[in-house]
């Protein structure tokens, strides 16, 4: 089977549960996501999408040749990925459509961060040339006449070169810079290909009842990419 995506598209959500007012510039974003570094996220982002053959670390270009964003911003709450995958649930078109979500709140049950397989190195294969990231914050800027539709995310690092031997399946914990900061970037929506499933790496004690699925990514040290959630994921995930 062939997993060939089209297209992208960004929405909001409208409902009883959508009370948000959400940001609308880079510096109130920051503030509601707790990121304080956010605009220099945003400035290292636009360095790669500007200056993809720039290969110095965002760290080591001098402040002022930092590009600069101090306008406008769209938020969104959920990401719908279209793919032709020709199979039995996308019926004989072959094309299916998936829903990747980043809401404050979701059908009144908490908030809803999904993760999702994110392309980091496109010659490689299967997880090799891939990375788990948490979506945060699904948002839209335009600069200079261009429009870019984004995600703050969360990474994830592989725990081994290969999958458990036991589960057949990759595992991640959360990453962590050096002074014990999460990973944290900004991404193109072009380089998300898949949702992703996590299932929290259980120890020997209950899970307390006050753990709640919402708190699961946050809840847990580490997690197995559930490669058998569809038979997309099984052949994504190898």
């Amino acid at each position: 089977m062939s997993v060939d995506h089209e297209w992208k598209h960004m929405c909001p959500l409208h409902g009883p549960d959508i009370k948000w007012n959400r940001a609308t510039a880079i510096v109130a974003l920051a503030d509601e996501l707790r990121i304080p570094n956010l605009p220099d996220l945003v400035r290292a982002f636009l360095i790669g999408q500007l200056y993809p053959e720039d290969t110095r670390n965002p760290t080591e270009i001098p402040y002022l040749e930092y590009p600069r964003y101090e306008g406008r911003i769209s938020i969104y709450n959920l990401a719908i990925s279209m793919f032709y995958a020709p199979s039995d649930p996308s019926g004989i078109g072959g094309m299916r459509r998936e829903y990747i979500r980043a809401a404050p709140t979701w059908r009144q049950n908490g908030p809803r961060y999904d993760c999702a397989f994110v392309i980091t190195d496109p010659g490689l294969q299967g997880m090799h040339g891939m990375d788990i990231a948490r979506m945060l914050c699904f948002f839209s800027f335009k600069s200079e006449g261009i429009c870019y539709p984004c995600a703050v995310v969360q990474w994830f690092d592989h725990v081994g070169d290969e999958p458990d031997e036991a589960t057949r399946m990759w595992m991640v914990w959360p990453s962590f810079t050096h002074d014990h900061q999460r990973n944290l970037a900004i991404i193109h929506v072009d380089t998300i290909f898949h949702a992703a499933h996590l299932i929290p790496i259980y120890g020997r004690d209950f899970v307390p009842p006050e753990i709640a699925p919402c708190h699961s990514y946050d809840a847990f040290n580490g997690f197995y990419v559930n490669k058998f959630v569809d038979h997309h994921a099984f052949e994504i995930a190898y």
